[in-house]
This record gives C-alpha cells, sequence and structure tokens, in this order.
C-alpha cells in the first residue's frame, strides 16, 4: 500500500550567474584575457570598448526602463531613436530563416568579406619524438620494422623511459598494426634506439638510463669505477651508502669523490631538454601591486588583461525596433527571445567582471593590512600567522571565496613577487606564550641545515633540540615534517664526503 509523508529539506543551490562568478574569481588574471575572448566569441551581443569610438558614446548596463514600461520588454532599458533610424532598423534586415525554420544572417549586398589569404606566423617546434624519428629515418629498415621501431618510439614517455612492457608492445602491434612480432626482434630495436641522441632515451629504469650514459661516454679509470657501481652497488649508492663501496672497490675519498661528480652530472631525465613549456607556466602575471609611497602602501590591481567590455549598440537597436514595428509574427518573436537571451548574458558577464575586481581588491586589501610589517620590510620573520578564516572574518566573505582568491594569484611588491598563498601560515607558540608563524621556523631550520656540517649533518633530534633553545616549543615529527615541506633530506642522505 501507498504510503504518503511530508519531509522537510533545507538545500542550497548557486544561480547560474554565482557559478559564473565563482569560475571567474578562481582564474588568474594571465587566464583572465582568454576567458573574455571566448565569451566575447560566443556573444556577439557583448562588445569590447573601442578607442577609435566617441568617449561620449556609453550604455548604461541598467536594463530597467526609466520612462515607463516598454511595450515589448519591461526588463529593457527604453532606447530613444530617431524616425529614420527606427525605419531602417528592422529584423529583417539582419535575419532570413529558410522553411526548415533554421536561422541564416544576411549582411546586405554591400557586405565585402575579407577573402584576403592572410597567413599568421607561428612558432615551429621540434618536440622529443620528432627527433627520435628523425633519427629512426637514419637507420636501413624495412617497412615492417620501420612500423615496429616507430611504435617503440611512440611509447616512449616526455622524460625519454620506456613505459611499456616488450610483451605489451607485441600485443599493441598484434592489434593495432596487425604485426606479428617476437620479444626478441622488440628487444634488438630497442637497443638500437637506445643509441639514439639524446643518451640514455628508451630506458626502463633510472638505473639503466644512467648506465646508458656511461657507456658513451670517454673510457677511464673514474667513468669505470662509476659504471662499476651504478651496476653493482646501486641501492648502496643512492642511500648513500659510501662507506660500503669503498670497502668493496677499495676506493679512497678522492677516488669517491671523483665518481660522486661524474654520476651527478648524467641527466636523469634525457627527455627533458626537449619539453615545451607553456607560456602561462614560464611567465608570472602578477594580480596585484602593491606600492611602498613615503611609508604609505598604495594597492592597485592589475587590469591589463581585463578590458572595458559593453553590450552591444546593435543589438539593442534590433530590440527597440521590434518593439516599434507593426509586424511581429511567430519568426521574429523567436528571434528576439535569442536576442534577450545575448543581452542578459552580457550583462551578467559584465557585473561578474565588475564584482570579481571588487571581490579580489577587498581581500587583498585584507591581506595587506593583516601582515602591514612584512609589506614595508619585506622580512620574513614579520610575518604574522595568518589563515584563511581570518580573512573571511575581516571580509565578511565566505572561507571558500578567499581560498579562491588566494588560489593561483600573484602579488608584485618591491620585494619581489609572492604567491598569495605564501602569506598564510599557521601558529606556534613559543615558550614565553607569544605566537610566530610556522614560515619563520621554516626558515631557522633551513638556515641551521645550509650552515651544518655536511659530513655530520644533524638528525631530525638534534634539530628539534637546537630549536627548542631557541624558544620554540616543537616536536621532533613537526621538525620532520617541515623539513620535508622545504624539499630537504634526512640526515644520512644529505651526508657529503
Amino acid at each position: 500500500m501507498l504510503r504518503q509523508s511530508n519531509q522537510q529539506k533545507l538545500l542550497q543551490k548557486l544561480s547560474p550567474q554565482q557559478i559564473q562568478l565563482m569560475k571567474l574569481l578562481q582564474i588568474p588574471t594571465a587566464s583572465l584575457e582568454e576567458r573574455i575572448k571566448e565569451e566575447l566569441e560566443e556573444n556577439p551581443a557583448l562588445e569590447q570598448e573601442s578607442d577609435q569610438g566617441d568617449p561620449d558614446d556609453t550604455y548604461d548596463l541598467d536594463f530597467e526602463d526609466k520612462d515607463g514600461p516598454s511595450e515589448g520588454d519591461d526588463d529593457l532599458e527604453e532606447i530613444e531613436l530617431s524616425d529614420d533610424t527606427a525605419d531602417k532598423v528592422d529584423l529583417d534586415d539582419y535575419v532570413k530563416y529558410e522553411e526548415d525554420g533554421d536561422r541564416s544572417y544576411d549582411y546586405g549586398d554591400d557586405y565585402q568579406g575579407d577573402h584576403d589569404n592572410k597567413v599568421t606566423p607561428a612558432s615551429v617546434e621540434s618536440n622529443f619524438h620528432d627527433h627520435l624519428l628523425d633519427q629512426l629515418g637514419m637507420l636501413e629498415l624495412d617497412t615492417r620494422l620501420h612500423t615496429i621501431a616507430e611504435q617503440i618510439i611512440g611509447s616512449i614517455d616526455d622524460d625519454g623511459y620506456l613505459r611499456r612492457e616488450v610483451i605489451s608492445l607485441c600485443d599493441d602491434l598484434a592489434f593495432g598494426q596487425n604485426i606479428e612480432t617476437t620479444p626478441e626482434e622488440i628487444q634488438e630495436l630497442i637497443g638500437r634506439i637506445q643509441q639514439f641522441d639524446p643518451p640514455g632515451v628508451c630506458a626502463w629504469t633510472l638505473q639503466e638510463c644512467l648506465v646508458l650514459q656511461l657507456k658513451r661516454m670517454q673510457t677511464s679509470k673514474p667513468v669505470l669505477n662509476a659504471l662499476i657501481i651504478l651496476e653493482k652497488y646501486f641501492e648502496e649508492f643512492i642511500k648513500k651508502h659510501y662507506e660500503k663501496i669503498q670497502r668493496q672497490l677499495g676506493l679512497n675519498d678522492a677516488d669517491m669523490k671523483e665518481v660522486i661528480n661524474i654520476i651527478i652530472k648524467l641527466n636523469p631525465k634525457p627527455g627533458s631538454s626537449f619539453a615545451i613549456v607553456n607560456k602561462a607556466e614560464r611567465y608570472i602575471i602578477p594580480d596585484f601591486f602593491v606600492f611602498n609611497v613615503n611609508g604609505h602602501l598604495e594597492l592597485t590591481l592589475n587590469s591589463k588583461n581585463a578590458p572595458e567590455l559593453r553590450v552591444s549598440e546593435g543589438y539593442r537597436e534590433m530590440m527597440k525596433a521590434y518593439d516599434r514595428g507593426n509586424k511581429k509574427d511567430k519568426r521574429q518573436k523567436e528571434a528576439v527571445i535569442f536576442i534577450k537571451q545575448k543581452l542578459d548574458a552580457a550583462k551578467w558577464f559584465i557585473d561578474a567582471i565588475k564584482q570579481r575586481q571588487h571581490t579580489l581588491l577587498h581581500t587583498m586589501q585584507a591581506i595587506l593590512d593583516f601582515q602591514h610589517e612584512f609589506f614595508l620590510t619585506g622580512d620574513e620573520t614579520n610575518l604574522r600567522p595568518m589563515i584563511l578564516k581570518d580573512i573571511a572574518l575581516l571580509t565578511a566573505l565566505d572561507v571558500s571565496t578567499v581560498s579562491r582568491v588566494a588560489n593561483s594569484k600573484f602579488v608584485q611588491t618591491e620585494y619581489g613577487t609572492f604567491k598569495l598563498k605564501y602569506f598564510f601560515s599557521e601558529a606556534l607558540q613559543l615558550e614565553s606564550g607569544e605566537e610566530v608563524s610556522t614560515r619563520e621556523v621554516k626558515m631557522i631550520l633551513a638556515e641551521i641545515i645550509s650552515s651544518e656540517q655536511k659530513q655530520k649533518p644533524y638528525s631530525d633530534e638534534h634539530l628539534t633540540d637546537m630549536l627548542v633553545e631557541r624558544g620554540y616549543n616543537i616536536a621532533r615529527r613537526t621538525v620532520a615534517k617541515y623539513r620535508e615541506q622545504l624539499n630537504l633530506p634526512v640526515a644520512r642522505l644529505r651526508k657529503e664526503l
């Protein structure tokens, strides 16, 4: 039997405008220009302000009718047009409909499209796999072996390592290329590809990669010793058990240092020299600028990649022309719905851009006030403990909104360019009861490790005792965590001869 019941639920839903704002808020200034270009291409009702236009030719973004409600749509602003303009502007001049209802745009008989064949220059960069394929053409291989070798090269990753097993390559060739081969045949081709440049390419492991590079070097006693160490004592070498290796091979400290200098100069990633760096990762474009003017900090937002936007005049005139016109058939009403959707989307996007700039400035100003001493002096020890919740309380924003602002954003100061996340850190309490930033502790920890004797590096227990002596109440596991965050290895791996 069907039972009916009432149930109350509390749900939170974001509107499309809020979702759009959140997405715009989290992207950096370097990517904002591309996002605006995408919107300009998708929405013809959105235009970019032109320097060649009339400076007084501005448009109010408020769509409410100031002179009374319009006959066609209450949300559209009343636009005064001359009678001549109203007579000339008609939807039939812009939109034609086929019998099946598809829209096509007529630009008139006077429109001369840009039919010139323009070629945009583009940079040509040879990637890692192209470099290997060029060398493959120098080998005397028949069509079948050439196809197998291409499959092997295609299985090499960007670092230069072969990540597919031989049996898997056999299956790939059988199912993908309809070529039957044997593991021995593939292994023989792999050996020939391993002779390509750069040295160490097409290896399965780091050990094999380094051995391949040593075999290409000029033969000498230190090189032979290095080759023996990598082939027979690789695990001991990476764990820096140098004494054991010296006892086994009868090497003194000078010989061992010479071997270490040879090995550390080898390239663990042969394909990295051909990596194409993304332009967005190559340059850092700051989102904020902080200037120190006679002890007064001034904050500005980088608006270089945020051009002024406006609603298209042509689309608004088309909407007004429809309101004045007498012909209002079904096809024209569909066109007006389309135009109104584009006008609304343009208004929402412009509002979202302005709201994004306001939120960024409001949040960054709160960070600037909180870390005022650091921005004045540039001294890292002046950084105060600060978490996302602190800025959220100052700005009356949600913690998630502050997190979106702090993510992938940079600020340029006279002391350098910093990521906003750089200013956020937890608090650590001293023996005196004062709270300091954990970044200060990390800086002191890095200074202690950098000044230690490399022959006898400090253990984590010793580092903890040294910090406690300086008044920092800290546990050994916390020291180990901070050391790992600083990308510093344990004492045994920091040891040098």
